[in-house]
């Protein structure tokens, strides 16, 4: 679609609009136990990824079926909920004619389980952009630039909302206000990448926003 605004807001989903981060955090973790990888903190320094990528670099080729469906098996035992004011947030956005888009790494099969546990979050926006449709996953920038082109909004008129590391490179390395959720992450890992780091979507308020990507469009 096109919009009509010369700004919008481009979010991530896990961590960031939905409260699946810890969640995720053991699943991984109980993966690599299983499939032991050697690799420190491995569940975090897999965030913002997509599967493809996290098979093709850290599994070997015969494993990565069984990975696969041991991963499909405890999504398949989620339930999803929102994080603390973020429906409010995307609302309020919405009542300012503010394009939104969604830029995850989840694939179309876990985005299926996610809109039936939450009716009506898939038509809060405008943009979807999941893993299966990027070829490069963050922190290239692929996923946020195809959102922002989509919306017809210069990336660098667009703010990102992040909580891992991947992520938050990415939307700086597309140019975009990188706006850092703190709690999958340490602030103080996420800061340098990010303009600002807050403990959630929440804390953050839609007219200061818009005037900060206002000015920056300026500048």
């Amino acid at each position: 679609m096109k919009a009509n605004n010369d700004i919008a807001c481009l979010f991530d989903l896990d961590g960031v609009l939905v409260d699946s981060e810890r969640i995720y955090t053991k699943i991984w973790e109980a993966i690599e136990k299983q499939w032991p990888r050697g690799i420190e903190n491995f569940a975090y320094k897999i965030k913002g990824t997509t599967l493809e990528d996290i098979l093709e670099r850290y599994f070997p080729e015969e494993v990565r079926k069984d990975v696969t469906n041991e991963l499909i098996r405890l999504e398949g035992m989620m339930i999803y909920g929102p994080m603390p004011g973020a429906i409010e947030f995307l609302d309020a956005l919405k009542a300012k004619g503010i394009p939104i888009a969604l830029v995850t790494s989840s694939n179309e099969l876990k985005m299926d389980h996610l809109w039936h546990d939450m009716p009506g979050f898939k038509e809060k926006f405008d943009v979807i952009i999941t893993g299966d449709e990027v070829n490069n996953s963050k922190p290239d920038p692929e996923g946020y630039l195809a959102a922002a082109a989509a919306l017809g909004v210069d990336p660098r008129r667009c703010a990102v909302f992040e909580d891992s590391l991947q992520g938050v490179k990415a939307g700086k390395a597309a140019g975009a206000f990188v706006i850092g959720i703190a709690g999958t992450l340490k602030a103080s890992d996420i800061q340098p990448f990010s303009d600002i780091v807050v403990n959630r979507v929440a804390d953050i308020y839609p007219e200061k926003l818009e005037e900060t990507l206002r000015l920056r469009v300026k500048s």
